[in-house]
């Protein structure tokens, strides 16, 4: 398993095999990687040995992982994600 202080090997495992995980799970480790706790990046790591295909199902909520601390990290992605999209759309689209 990654040591969760390597980022540079994180950020390597980060890269996938599919553009929409890398859409979804780099950003997520660029901006938000450094916030978590240490049992959260414990998880975060845990889940990037997961395969690809489990991945993206879970992040396209289709089917969840066993593990319910997986579970909580993709709801986690999900929901940094979105409220970061959210925030630049409203910079680029103000009222």
């Amino acid at each position: 398993m990654l040591d969760i202080e390597n980022k540079a090997r994180i950020h390597w495992a980060c890269r996938r095999g599919m553009r929409e995980l890398d859409i979804a799970i780099m950003p997520f480790f660029q901006h938000e990687y450094d916030t978590l706790t240490d049992a959260q990046k414990q998880d975060f790591v845990q889940l990037l040995n997961c395969p690809d295909p489990d991945l993206f199902n879970w992040l396209m909520n289709k089917g969840r992982p066993d593990d319910e601390a997986l579970y909580q990290i993709i709801r986690l992605i999900q929901e940094r994600n979105q409220a970061r999209m959210a925030a630049q759309n409203a910079a680029y689209y103000p009222d």
